[in-house]
């Protein structure tokens, strides 16, 4: 079977999740109603340092970036571009290998939860981004992780 074309919404049961992550730093993953400009925009503000050096795809949604107070570089994957050493320096700086590389694993880790709920989607995220911060930390963060995790579970009214 094949699925619908076309990027998923909320709407549509398929809600993105926008995924974020400092080279060598913290993840952060925002669960979006739909991939438009507006929707991210909040996101990358709230996230990300005025200033900083953002890495993406060519994908048009990000084509306001520099308009939002970034340095925007692109790697262009149409054209099979999947890193670029900018400065010569034989180092790939520019690319987005890292957030593929933990979009990969978040799939891997939903697949057995098939048919996940929305309601639930966005505690699934946040122990999967606590777990993904935390890892090389040890136990010394296990208490603040308990915190984050039962200050960001959905709350049931009945």
């Amino acid at each position: 079977m094949k699925g619908k074309r076309g990027r998923g919404t909320a709407a549509s049961d398929k809600p993105p999740v926008l995924g974020m992550i400092e080279s060598g730093g913290q993840l952060v993953l925002h669960l979006c109603d739909n991939v438009q400009q507006r929707t991210i925009q909040p996101h990358i503000l709230d996230t990300i340092q005025a200033g900083s050096v953002v890495n993406t795809d060519e994908y048009s949604i990000y084509a306001r970036v520099p308009a939002w107070g970034y340095t925007h570089v692109t790697v262009n994957h149409g054209d099979r571009e999947w890193a670029r050493d900018d400065d010569g320096d034989g180092t790939n700086e520019v690319h987005v290998n890292t957030i593929e590389g933990v979009c990969s694993l978040l799939r891997s880790w939903l697949r057995p939860h098939r048919g996940l709920s929305q309601r639930w989607l966005p505690l699934y995220l946040a122990f999967f981004q606590a777990m993904h911060n935390i890892r090389h930390r040890g136990f010394s963060l296990l208490e603040p992780m308990l915190n984050l995790l039962l200050t960001s579970a959905p709350r049931n009214p009945g």
